[in-house]
């Protein structure tokens, strides 16, 4: 992780405002009552929670959330995990739902537009930057050292970037740089992505992560928000006006990754697909994960319940409760039960003789005696009937639960009980 900071940071004067209004219908039934940056991950988080992690881990004081579909669940666990901040001591954390402050029958229209609804709030804060962020994303990253090259640079923007392989890059803005790293080119989800030159199968793609000087950007929402052709979002209008008019420059996300000793990768997910999200997740039950959520050196904070230890119980061949590769999180029972590969959000609990095999079990779901679930997700308070097969019949399976490609099978209380009718 870098160190070197000046002796006063850039900062602390900046304010971070994260975009998570989002569906994320990628992720199928997971966010039918839930926005994505509001889905669990990794036994205690919400996706949200690393955004909002690196900017305060960053120096970051001042924080604005802005929310939309669904909103309740994100809300409750943004008041709830991130009311530490005081103003007392110069911070703010502000939730900013769409309330129709522009116009009385205008929601958030666009990314863009979501900033712009709230500039009386941001300019209100008198900060001197502000860093965009997409509340979306897994990874770890240093924040300041991405403010201190839009500094040093003089940019109007600079665009977090990385690396990707070139037909992933779709669902990404992908840009072209020079020497000096100014961006000379930006498209927004393309269809056949534009190639890293001399690299042909790799593009720079965007991380959804901008930084600006706040009175620059005030400027170019008020004359996005004038032009009537406009869709009002950052990644189709904003940034490449910039590129086109002014001064954009790319931050490359391996300068400033944070790594703990035992990260040897710049470890960036999108989850926004039931199998990316299971494969995150089931990953982190590796002998040594690719992403360290054991980094002291740089918390992914969130709201935790008070919960008691989780209890293993049973001792008999057959019904022993037992865990190999797991994480198991607080107030989970294994009541002889087998876990392989598997990660238990709070509250699980797990009945005599059942097995799961890399499985991803949200809050609160019961498993019941002698049911067997391999590759599969289990939302939040799933009651799993006794004796139920998950994973091993893919024709059974696509009939009753959602059933993805690579046979990563999503499970709902919807989709149980509707075999009970």
């Amino acid at each position: 992780m870098a160190t070197d900071r000046r002796m006063a940071p850039i900062s602390r004067d900046t304010m971070a405002y994260v975009l998570a209004g989002g569906r994320g219908s990628r992720l199928m039934e997971l966010t039918d009552q839930r926005a994505k940056p509001a889905v669990y991950f990794g036994g205690k988080s919400r996706i949200i929670d690393f955004a909002l992690s690196n900017a305060v881990n960053s120096g970051i004081r001042r924080i604005g959330v802005a929310t939309q579909y669904k909103a309740h669940s994100l809300i409750r666990h943004l008041n709830r995990g991130w009311n530490f901040l005081r103003p007392g001591r110069n911070e703010s954390f502000d939730v900013l739902p769409a309330s129709q402050r522009v116009s009385e029958d205008q929601w958030y229209a666009g990314t863009a537009d979501a900033v712009f609804q709230n500039l009386d709030i941001i300019e209100a804060y008198s900060t001197k930057y502000i860093i965009i962020l997409g509340g979306d994303h897994i990874y770890k990253m240093d924040y300041e050292i991405m403010l201190q090259q839009h500094v040093d640079t003089g940019a109007d923007v600079t665009v977090g970037c990385l690396e990707v392989p070139r037909m992933e890059a779709c669902s990404l803005g992908v840009m072209h740089v020079d020497e000096r790293g100014r961006v000379t080119d930006f498209i927004e989800k393309p269809e056949d992505p534009p190639a890293i030159p001399g690299r042909p199968n790799m593009a720079l793609g965007s991380m959804g992560i901008y930084v600006f000087n706040t009175e620059f950007l005030a400027d170019q929402l008020r004359r996005d928000a004038a032009d009537p052709q406009s869709s009002r979002d950052f990644g189709k209008d904003i940034i490449p006006y910039i590129v086109k008019n002014g001064n954009a420059y790319a931050h490359l996300f391996s300068q400033s990754v944070v790594r703990s000793s035992n990260e040897s990768d710049a470890y960036w997910r999108d989850v926004g697909t039931v199998d990316a999200y299971w494969q995150a997740n089931i990953d982190l039950t590796d002998v040594v994960p690719q992403l360290d959520i054991y980094d002291r050196d740089w918390p992914i904070w969130t709201y935790a319940d008070v919960t008691p230890p989780a209890k293993f119980v049973h001792d008999q061949d057959g019904r022993r409760g037992s865990a190999i590769s797991s994480l198991v999180s607080g107030d989970c029972i294994i009541s002889g039960g087998s876990l392989r590969r598997s990660l238990l959000f709070t509250g699980v609990r797990v009945r005599s003789y059942s097995m799961l095999d890399h499985a991803v079990v949200l809050p609160e779901a019961v498993i019941g005696r002698q049911a067997r679930i391999s590759r599969a997700v289990l939302d939040r308070g799933v009651q799993i009937p006794e004796g139920m097969v998950i994973g091993e019949d893919p024709v059974l399976d696509a009939k009753r639960f959602r059933r993805t490609s690579t046979g990563i099978c999503l499970v709902t209380q919807k989709m149980i009980d509707r075999l009970a009718l």
